[in-house]
């Protein structure tokens, strides 16, 4: 029976074990052979070898399963300060470890397939004998083993940290910033769940990259990055961003930049986002309006935020504005539903099940990606870290009084109507994902006259787009003052020729 969960079951539950194994001699190997073909052929369970025996069954006695609720649970309780390069170092030795178990936890999966399928003993009952058999126990040991070097290198590089890099802490260049962003986004939910310090705060920044701690007054609009990016990426190379172009068309409207962790539940980060305007508005009562603008699942994110705002009569939901997304996945990714469907395939072939974990190490955040959920209804009553299907997804309706604008784009760069166009949209989502447009129960009624399609732009390049940038500009300095529902919808093309790669 294999785990939905890489790292909450496995490498925690077989992580326990223990075994003396190693002391046995070449005249031993015999006895433990007979000893684990007696374990799979009877009801009895292994009697118990000596003291190390009778402490690994006491520790099997804590209820790992609800430990990692809590910790899971608690998820939103992470660090406020920045990551330095000695708590870069740090998370990679933890990473390294965590690596090392998982290739060991998949290795021990197929073993047991290849063992006990030919048998037709590859069920519940025979994988729980394996686990106090001998052959589980060894790699307990082995898991165990790792673990401890792990985390006395850890240990010593947080003593370093502690003492003597703690007077003057090297900030983290920002190459390296990208580097951590990423990895939070392909297994930040590991990071948390695990402590590890890499894991990405939520945070604020300003357009020169300090964090948010100025007075604020007036007008704001935050930009709130995607998957794997962090708020770095809206820096252009001829700096002229659509911050940028935000400010200068804008002058007295104070420009923020959302950091978080991407690979978190989307709910959950729409939950802390919710929180920490309500901070802001509550620390800057001046603070007159604020303008979302998500790219990818930013949008997403955004999107949660005001849905639990509304849900939670939170006050900071009366001051929006506008929110803005390009190239959301309203209602899913293509990509995460191929990847998905792959590793389902993957995982119903004899001796080949077992690599399908390799899947399960992919976030939280991009599985919520499979079909845009933004609540926690979506994900928090099934086991595992799956979501409910398409069909049994919770409607997320867009707050009222909100003015509301779609971007999507194509890689194609002329208006070519046809399904493949449409399901192939800007690499990684499909155009009508990202303007919202599904079924009567789940469609975002946003009106045409507020969408906006760009052609020859890839998904990326939403955020680097002279055309796509300059559009939201126009949304932004109209403020819902020109009626735009009554107007069709906006198609932008290229003038060169190019090919969008």
């Amino acid at each position: 029976m294999s785990s939905p969960n890489l790292f909450y079951n496995d490498s925690i539950n077989y992580g326990s074990n223990n075994s003396d194994a190693h002391t046995n001699n070449g005249n031993n190997d015999a006895n433990d052979r007979h000893k684990l073909e007696t374990q799979l052929d009877s009801d009895t369970s292994m009697p118990v070898h000596g003291d190390l025996y009778e402490q690994i069954d006491q520790l099997e006695a804590i209820d790992v399963d609800e430990l990692v609720k809590l910790l899971a649970d608690g998820g939103d309780e992470t660090t406020t300060k920045s990551v330095t390069l000695a708590d870069f170092f740090e998370g990679l030795a933890q990473l390294a470890t965590m690596g090392v178990v998982e290739i060991t936890d998949i290795v021990e999966a197929i073993h047991r397939e290849v063992i006990l399928r030919p048998l037709g003993h590859f069920n519940e009952k025979y994988l729980n004998k394996w686990q106090r058999g001998i052959t589980g126990r060894i790699y307990g040991t082995v898991r165990r083993i790792v673990l401890l070097v792990g985390n006395n290198l850890a240990s010593v590089l947080r003593f370093y940290k502690n003492t003597i890099s703690k007077k003057t802490p090297q900030p983290l260049p920002d190459s390296l910033k990208k580097l951590v962003h990423v990895l939070n986004g392909v297994m930040g939910d590991h990071l948390v769940n695990h402590k590890n310090v890499l894991a990405i705060p939520m945070m604020l920044y300003d357009k020169a990259g300090n964090p948010q701690g100025d007075t604020l007054s007036g007008r704001i609009v935050i930009l709130c990055h995607g998957l794997c990016m962090s708020h770095l990426s809206w820096q252009s190379a001829d700096d002229h961003g659509i911050g940028e172009a935000i400010g200068e068309s804008q002058p007295d409207t104070t420009v923020l930049y959302l950091d978080y962790n991407t690979g978190r539940r989307i709910s959950r980060s729409g939950r802390q986002f919710s929180q920490l305007l309500q901070n802001l508005v509550d620390n800057n009562p001046n603070i007159s309006q604020i303008d979302l603008v998500g790219h990818s699942m930013g949008g997403l994110v955004s999107r949660s935020a005001l849905f639990y705002a509304e849900q939670e009569h939170l006050d900071w939901i009366m001051r929006v504005g506008n929110l803005i997304t390009l190239g959301s996945p309203h209602h899913g990714a293509v990509l995460e539903r191929i990847g998905n469907h792959v590793q389902d395939i993957i995982a119903k072939l004899p001796f080949a099940g077992s690599l399908a974990k390799l899947g399960d190490m992919r976030s939280a955040g991009i599985i919520d990606l499979r079909h845009g959920s933004i609540r926690d209804a979506d994900w928090n009553a099934l086991e595992g870290r799956s979501v409910l299907p398409q069909d049994f997804r919770h409607p997320a309706r867009l707050p009222s009084g909100i003015k509301t604008y779609f971007a999507a784009s194509a890689l194609l760069e002329t208006h070519y109507d046809s399904k493949m166009t449409s399901l192939l949209g800007d690499g990684l989502v499909s155009v009508a994902s990202a303007l919202g447009e599904d079924d009567v129960e789940h469609a975002l009624f946003v009106p045409d006259g507020h969408k906006a399609v760009f052609y020859g732009v890839s998904h990326m390049n939403l955020i680097n787009s002279r055309r796509v940038r300059e559009q939201v500009v126009e949304w932004l300095l109209d403020n819902g003052q020109s009626d735009y529902v009554d107007r069709p919808r906006i198609y932008s093309y290229p003038k060169s020729l190019a090919l969008a790669l």
